[in-house]
């Protein structure tokens, strides 16, 4: 199977949430299941099947954070050297040529990407236009809304 990469942080997010789900969650739903079950009839019985659904829901993202877990390829950008250059795990600050906006970006793996908190995907049309590059270089980029330029105007490797 393919690795798939991943930050150390968004490896621990995950690690953190698998232990949530089997410590914490997991265990409140058996415990409803058998509370509901204790009510009696199961066919009309509304919470039973709710709390079955949340236990197939529970068990199923433990099996998806196990499944990229095992095949995480965990990537400390802090542990290389990268000369500068826009590398998966780098955060970058880029100019918008056309509007004079400045953003700033962390590439990070698809199961991390949060666009509310700048964290882009590595497979995005943005990141696969900065790796490789290196501050002030001058990228173009295909988007949705027609091709943007930008400028490198920093990179930083946190």
């Amino acid at each position: 199977m393919n690795q798939i990469p991943m930050t150390v942080q968004g490896a621990q997010q995950l690690r953190d949430e698998l232990q949530e789900l089997k410590t914490v969650k997991r265990p409140a739903v058996i415990e409803a299941i058998a509370e509901a079950r204790e009510h009696g009839d199961l066919k009309e019985n509304a919470e039973y099947h709710a709390a079955r659904e949340q236990q197939g829901f529970i068990e199923g993202r433990i099996q998806d954070i196990e499944a990229k877990l095992s095949n995480a390829q965990i990537i400390d950008v802090t542990k290389m050297s990268n000369n500068g250059k826009v590398i998966f795990g780098a955060t970058v600050t880029i100019l918008n040529l056309d509007t004079e906006e400045e953003v700033t970006y962390r590439i990070v793996g698809d199961d991390e990407a949060d666009i509310k908190n700048n964290l882009i995907s590595v497979n995005s049309p943005i990141a696969r236009g900065l790796i490789g590059k290196e501050q002030d270089d001058v990228v173009r980029v295909k988007t949705p809304a027609g091709e943007v330029e930008f400028e490198i105007a920093d990179v930083k490797y946190l």
